[in-house]
């Protein structure tokens, strides 16, 4: 897949576009880059247009919390088949652009788009003026289709990327999972931990994700994680690790069930499926230890369950 990152440099022919945020890559969104994909069999390239950095960025010193970080964005959508992403600069002149001038020069002269793939609620340009409508209006001036999807629905409620970060936050893990299509997960590179996990005999994995990167709760979850493409279930606690001397960053610390080996560079993805408990702090190691072992009872117990 081609990448286009931070740049306005670049010029493609006869292609199927879908626009969008493309933040949690939710159901919704999947729906519309299959679409674009579908249009391969026609010859056109099949492009994903998005911003680099969310728009909300340019605006407020608080940095906005993605679902998806750009590089695991990258590695998800290198196995839907879309054939080029370019992440546009997000910058006070693209703010600016004129819903026309935009399709003008971006969808025609950059893209040479000859479908145009969207949200029914899509919005753009200056004080986001233009819809599907304006779309539309100049479907016969530039020679392209324009289609405008529903809105995909999870229990009577439309799918949304606010939906899927209220669902994270509360820990309902089941809810985002059924919104994205597949289970929340984090990637990243193991680091080197403390170690303490050996010593006790849950040796365990250690991931710091990206601080743009929306974590659920501090505590304890059912996991699968992921190594060179083979899932293997555990047990993974997100937090501070207040009983051992609290870190002063976020850190996600797996112990993978039925796994011996050396991990540490491996880039790994963790998938989360169940909340346990909340991290706690305890008044010994031992107590600690404990729990940990009702932990991974709990795990095992919801992976057998849910066979």
């Amino acid at each position: 897949m081609e990448y286009i990152a931070g740049s306005t440099d670049f010029k493609f022919k006869n292609t199927a576009v879908t626009l969008g945020k493309f933040d949690g890559l939710h159901l919704g969104h999947k729906q519309l880059i299959h679409l674009a994909t579908s249009y391969k069999e026609q010859g056109l390239k099949a492009v994903m247009f998005s911003f680099l950095l969310h728009p909300e960025n340019l605006f407020s010193d608080k940095e906005f919390e993605l679902i998806y970080t750009e590089e695991e964005k990258l590695f998800h959508l290198n196995k839907i088949g879309i054939d080029a992403l370019v992440s546009y600069p997000f910058t006070e002149e693209t703010r600016s652009m004129d819903p026309e001038d935009f399709i003008k020069e971006i969808l025609i002269n950059k893209l040479d788009a000859k479908v145009i793939i969207v949200g029914n609620d899509f919005r753009f340009g200056f004080e986001r003026r233009g819809d599907v409508a304006l779309l539309k209006e100049y479907e016969n001036t530039y020679g392209y289709q324009v289609i405008a999807c529903e809105k995909k629905k999870w229990k009577g409620d439309i799918i949304s990327s606010t939906a899927i970060r209220r669902a994270l936050k509360a820990g309902d893990m089941e809810a985002a999972t059924a919104m994205l299509g597949q289970p929340y997960s984090i990637r990243g590179e193991v680091a080197h931990g403390r170690k303490l996990g050996r010593t006790i005999g849950i040796p365990t994995v250690n991931l710091v994700p990206s601080t743009a990167k929306l974590l659920p709760p501090c505590g304890v979850y059912a996991t699968k994680t992921l190594i060179k493409g083979v899932p293997y279930l555990g047990v993974t606690n997100i937090g501070y690790k207040p009983t051992v001397g609290a870190d002063e960053f976020i850190g996600v610390e797996t112990f993978i069930f039925d796994f011996n080996g050396n991990l540490y560079g491996e880039l790994l993805e963790v998938e989360f499926y169940d909340y346990i408990r909340p991290e706690l702090k305890f008044g010994s190691l031992e107590e600690l230890i404990t729990k940990m072992q009702e932990d991974i009872v709990l795990a095992q117990r919801y992976f057998k369950v849910k066979k």
